[in-house]
């Protein structure tokens, strides 16, 4: 075999595993990061947002929902920020969806804030950062899936929000096929956003996105 062959031979296997590579980092980033939790207090849970079905949260949802109100039972938090728009096809916000939740197993509505107009992860915690910021709320307990965490820290701290993990103890992804489904997404979706957030302006974080609204 030429030398010649031999370095084409190289650069092909270089383009056809470097990429593999990369997501196999990033697949382990987001799966060894899942088991962290912060166990201290803070002035607030911030809950991304997940499916509503018409007046009541899908079972994922439940499971944030759930766990933020653990916490502000137990004293770790003086306000819950529940996150999320209206998704295809209902009629309810997600975060109007929380709301009523919480309030039916006896939060004050005073320690309650919503945004209703978000569509992403992203967007939630950019709306979020602005109810925070209006209700002197600094340092936050970030609630969602444990494998979600990962990428929704990263964000977080990209928006200059002080936030620590705290995801759900439990989880609806329970099985190996759906918990390996959901790693996949988050792996892509992690990728995805660390590698394209050079194009985000973080100076301008109500960019694309409307107001957050609080009722």
């Amino acid at each position: 075999m030429s030398r010649r062959v031999r370095r084409l031979l190289t650069v092909v296997l270089v383009l056809v595993l470097t990429p593999a590579l990369l997501m196999a980092w990033f697949m382990a980033r987001v799966a060894i990061y899942a088991d962290n939790r912060d166990e201290g207090q803070a002035d607030a849970a911030v809950v991304l947002g997940a499916a509503a079905w018409f007046t009541r949260p899908s079972p994922v949802f439940e499971e944030r929902i759930k766990h933020a109100l653990d916490l502000y039972k137990e004293g770790r938090v003086r306000a819950i920020v529940f996150t999320g728009g209206v998704g295809r096809g209902d009629t309810r916000s997600e975060a109007e969806v929380a709301r009523n939740y919480a309030l039916r197993r006896g939060v004050p509505e005073s320690a309650i804030h919503v945004e209703t107009a978000s569509r992403s992860t992203f967007g939630n915690l950019v709306n979020a950062r602005l109810l925070l910021e209006r209700n002197g709320l600094r340092r936050v307990l970030l609630v969602s899936d444990p494998l979600h965490m990962r990428r929704a820290m990263t964000m977080a701290r990209d928006l200059g929000i002080d936030a620590r993990p705290s995801p759900t103890p439990t989880t609806r992804f329970q099985s190996f096929s759906t918990q390996f489904d959901l790693l996949l997404k988050e792996t892509f979706d992690y990728a995805r956003y660390k590698l394209g957030r050079h194009f985000l302006d973080f100076d301008e974080p109500t960019a694309g996105y409307a107001a957050a609204g609080e009722s």
